[in-house]
């Protein structure tokens, strides 16, 4: 394909954009040293893309794609059901999944939660669908989530709120929306959520089931939907810690795809670590999880009471103090939203890393985006807002470079407690649930979910694994207990969470 040159006034316009203001002269010689370099990038248009293992569909048949009805679909849990089955065993053998509208299923539309996206239909399987079909589960369609993964509510979908099937008449947590409802719901033994300031776990605690972040890098990226390379994650959510262990196991490992991933990454057994015992097991309980200040008292003696649960059990508590902890909003919003707004202007992938390219994902963005940008959700236009705003008066990536920099020393003052501890734990999210309210202004609806991350996205800025487990109610509506561990050591964080739920009063 042909590139056609720009014109002066084009090259004029785009110096004046970049801060360096051409005269004449020099737009001459610059027209001339850009044609030649687009005489060079057309060779490009002509060499064929390799294919990758995304491209290797080994379940091919997808049945009973569409859109369900309401009476199908009484808690707007779904965008699209679809069924593919698996291997026919292997250890998800009878156990039905739902996945996440981000994550990448051929041949079944992927909306990300936004009606910018509709009529985008995948070529390519996630490697987690892959892993997920390989060990024999069936996978019954795409989940609704919040438009872009940008809320962590469940009333900012372009296809409608997801309802709380524990609690009607409250959000179901966000982004992963779909997918902490399906499990609680029972339309799913197992939902695929992802992670990037606590939305698999945000759900997981609103809808009572259980939800792991894993630990960053564990589990393959790989034709999912980014928000920042530094802070992407997917993983299982369940009615049941060894359900979710099951899926783990299941998903871990290198792809050699995802940068991501560290060298000499290996998962492991992690159903090993379901011993319900808590001899010797140490809490650190963290004193800011339980202080901030929207915290709700309730919330906090739901909490304190399943950590005497273990106690009771054996375990020995510590308080700690991480007073960083109470930062943790700006710091997100300085990685998440400047990254986030980077992957966004980058054809929805970012760039500059050393891994796969979903170019197909990319040229249906781009066309997407420059054609239906009003279509963006209201808190992604705030975001980009001021972050453009940051980036023209200011310096956006030295912001974004110091909140990175400043959560290096944040990992540290966990792992130092973690030297001693084997689980911090705290509430998953300090509030409880908000109520369905259909008549809330823009500026209400994106300012009430920002408070709920704020126990959770701290370590999805620090990289460590955690876990939600629900742990009893207030207010008539589901609270649940984090534990946090050491990166790379799930086993701790599923020992915790196994034995608490083993013992917990029904």
């Amino acid at each position: 394909m042909t590139i056609r040159r720009p014109s002066r006034e084009e090259l004029s316009e785009i110096a004046k954009s970049a801060h360096f203001p051409l005269n004449e002269e020099e737009l001459d010689d610059y027209a001339e040293l850009v044609a030649g370099t687009l005489d060079v990038l057309e060779r490009m248009q002509e060499i064929p893309e390799p294919r990758f293992a995304p491209h290797n569909i080994k379940y091919e048949d997808r049945c009973n794609i569409h859109r369900p009805e309401p009476a199908e679909n009484p808690h707007n849990i779904w965008v699209t059901k679809a069924t593919v089955e698996g291997a026919d065993s292997g250890p998800l053998a009878g156990k039905t999944i739902g996945l996440k509208d981000n994550i990448s299923l051929a041949g079944v539309e992927m909306t990300n939660g936004s009606q910018l996206f509709e009529g985008y239909v995948p070529d390519i399987d996630a490697t987690i669908v892959t892993r997920l079909l390989d060990a024999g589960g069936t996978i019954e369609g795409k989940l609704n989530m919040e438009s872009f993964a940008f809320s962590g509510s469940s009333d900012t979908s372009d296809f409608g709120t997801v309802t709380n099937p524990r609690a009607p008449e409250y959000i179901a947590g966000g982004s992963s929306s779909g997918s902490g409802a399906a499990p609680a719901a029972g339309e799913v033994d197992i939902a695929i959520g992802g992670d990037q300031g606590g939305s698999i776990r945000i759900p997981a605690s609103c809808c009572g089931v259980v939800g792991l972040k894993p630990t960053t890098g564990l589990v393959p990226y790989t034709g999912i939907f980014p928000i920042d390379n530094s802070l992407d994650h997917t993983g299982p959510m369940a009615e049941s810690v060894e359900d979710v262990a099951t899926a783990l196991e299941v998903m871990a490992g290198p792809d050699g795809l995802d940068p991501r991933q560290p060298a000499g990454l290996e998962g492991e057994d992690y159903t090993d670590s379901l011993v319900d015992d808590a001899e010797g097991m140490t809490i650190a309980v963290l004193k800011e999880g339980f202080e901030r200040e929207e915290s709700d008292p309730e919330v906090n003696a739901t909490v304190r009471e399943a950590i005497e649960t273990l106690e009771e059990l054996g375990a020995e508590t510590t308080e700690v103090s991480v007073p960083r902890h109470l930062d943790s909003l700006a710091l997100w919003i300085a990685i998440a939203g400047y990254g986030g707004i980077q992957v966004l202007k980058q054809g929805g992938l970012g760039s500059l890393y050393d891994g796969w390219y979903n170019t197909g994902l990319a040229k249906a963005y781009d066309k997407f985006r420059k054609s239906q940008g009003r279509d963006f959700p209201d808190s992604v236009k705030a975001t980009w807002l001021a972050i453009e705003y940051l980036d023209q008066e200011y310096q956006g990536s030295a912001l974004y470079g110091k909140g990175q920099n400043i959560s290096l020393t944040m990992r540290a003052a966990y792992d130092e407690i973690l030297e001693e501890a084997d689980v911090i734990a705290m509430p998953t999210i300090p509030i409880k649930p908000f109520e369905v309210d259909p008549d809330l202004s823009r500026i209400d609806r994106i300012g009430r979910s920002l408070g709920i991350a704020k126990n959770t996205a701290p370590f999805d800025l620090t990289h460590h694994p955690a876990i939600s487990v629900p742990c009893g109610t207030a207010g008539g509506r589901p609270v649940g207990l984090m534990f946090v561990g050491e990166r790379f050591d799930e086993a701790s964080v599923f020992q915790a969470a196994y034995t608490y739920q083993e013992n917990a009063e029904e």
